[in-house]
């Protein structure tokens, strides 16, 4: 059950928490690199839609900026191309060189700057592990030179017919941090005998820039005309997606001060979690019964993490950690924001131990995914605009085919279309769509996979797609005692759907 613990939250903040020594701790400590060495080639990220298609164009090269280096045979014109920050100070957890990607749309006054999800470490054994399994998430010097984006991160107008023509800045999580570090939290001072072994097991030479390195992206971004931008949006998908919740009031005061007039919007996508249910010890005395809650509470000391200060002053000291949570920092924000969120989001099935798919499944595991749905909707009723289908799935805009996801009728492109289009007529406080045109859509099915354009479920053991009563049955669950009826046509998710989703 332990194991089952760790694994959940590994996955949670590329989901919303950290990532913990999942199989086997680390082997000594690793190397730490100086910027722009070279090291590790990347390896595959865990298991999480939220990055998009990857086009290699050959390792980064040394430098501030690989745009100088040779052009990679047949690049083609929609391609992201990796450019170094200029202030080498802002690093990457090991110290090489943070940066961005970049598609220039010329003549374009629209920008959208994405921030790459992929979980967090929160101290030595964590952050040790995370660094020999995932160095893609921790460094930069296996990053390839270009990136060509998915969904709404594509140039090609079929697959982002809203935001293709715009200017796209993907930025890379290296930092381990939820976006929130600001650099070395201050030394503490040399611990006594008893203590020395808990302090030194907290310690690492890692750095945390997660919000210095978006502070230094936008003032690359000045030369190439973010100053003149009409509309800035700052989107992000799992820990990008609360990392958009962390930094939007930062972005918007940062682009005031260079004397921008842009309009500061943000789109979070699968980054709206809500508190852990699980009974776990109260002091973390173990990594793997750390809560995400206590994890982020050690994190915000290691990273010198900031929360917004709107929703900083709502909570006493030591008790920042609330902000990482939407449903808490929301109310609190100025910019508008457009929420994503899956009702039964698989990142927050899995801290509760909970895999669709897996061996098993129990009654009240069933009744925890039910009852997830429904105070996910009421977390959602007061945010002005929303898409939340009732499905199992984690992150959804930077998937190839997010088009054609739809809630009530109405396709993610277009509610965010509609919502452009109240924000352009100044109706940001109108909770009220637009006649024809709503951005504020949730389902209204209770049960998971009840909308008919969810994403399919699959089978892990046998890849083969089943549905949901077929899954439920495979895992070990008696429908006829869920009052389920394995007879009906209600394994098929067009018989489960209540109008539209």
């Amino acid at each position: 059950m332990k194991i089952l613990s760790q694994v959940a939250f590994l996955l949670l903040l590329g989901g919303i928490c950290c990532q913990s020594n999942r199989n086997a701790k680390s082997s000594g400590k690793p190397s730490r690199k100086t910027a722009n060495q070279g090291g590790d080639v990347a390896q595959s990220p865990p298991e999480d839609d939220s990055h998009p298609r990857v086009e290699t164009g050959g390792t980064a090269e040394s430098g501030r900026d690989s745009s100088s280096g040779a052009r990679a045979a047949g690049q083609q014109a929609d391609d992201m191309r990796l450019h170094f920050l200029k202030n080498t100070q802002v690093t990457c957890n090991d110290g090489t060189a943070a940066g961005f990607y970049l598609k220039e749309f010329r003549g374009s006054r629209r920008w959208l700057l994405f921030l790459e999800g992929g979980w967090c470490c929160y101290n030595k054994e964590t952050c040790d592990s995370r660094f020999q399994n995932i160095p893609r998430l921790m460094s930069s010097s296996g990053w390839p030179q270009t990136r060509r984006g998915s969904g709404i991160l594509s140039s090609q107008a079929e697959e982002n017919p809203h935001w293709h023509n715009t200017n796209i800045v993907f930025i890379p999580y290296c930092s381990s941090d939820v976006w929130s570090g600001t650099g070395p939290a201050p030394t503490p001072p040399r611990p006594r005998q008893g203590r020395e072994k808990e302090k030194d097991r907290n310690a690492t030479e890692y750095t945390f820039m997660g919000s210095l390195i978006i502070r230094e992206v936008i003032k690359d971004l000045i030369p190439k005309g973010i100053k003149q931008a009409k509309i800035v949006m700052l989107t992000g998908t799992s820990a990008g997606g609360t990392g958009v919740l962390l930094n939007i009031e930062r972005v918007a005061t940062q682009l005031e001060q260079l004397g921008g007039e842009a309009q500061v919007r943000g789109l979070v996508d699968s980054g709206w979690f809500l508190e852990s249910k699980q009974q776990r010890s109260p002091d973390c005395p173990e990594t793997v019964s750390c809560s995400p809650e206590d994890a982020i509470k050690r994190g915000l000391r290691l990273w010198n993490g900031v929360v917004p200060d709107g929703c900083r002053q709502l909570y006493k000291r030591g008790e920042e950690w609330q902000c990482f949570f939407g449903h808490k920092l929301y109310s609190t924000l100025t910019s508008p924001l457009f929420v994503v969120q899956w009702l039964f989001d698989e990142e927050q099935l899995r801290v509760e131990n909970i895999y669709l798919g897996g061996q098993s499944l129990s009654e009240q595991q069933w009744i925890y995914m039910q009852n997830l749905g429904k105070e996910l909707k009421i977390s959602l009723r007061d945010v002005t605009a929303v898409f939340a289908p009732s499905c199992l799935s984690h992150t959804l805009i930077t998937k190839s085919n997010w088009i054609d996801f739809q809630v009530k009728g109405t396709s993610l492109p277009r509610a965010l279309q509609c919502w452009d289009r109240s924000l352009q007529e100044a109706n940001r406080n109108n909770r009220t769509p637009t006649k024809g045109c709503p951005f504020h859509l949730v389902d209204n099915c209770q049960r998971p996979q009840c909308n008919p354009t969810c994403p399919a479920l699959v089978d892990q053991a046998t890849q083969q797609e089943l549905t949901l009563l077929q899954m439920l049955v495979a895992m070990g669950l008696d429908l006829q005692r869920l009052g389920l009826d394995p007879q009906s046509d209600a394994g098929s998710p067009v018989s489960m759907t209540s109008n539209g989703g």
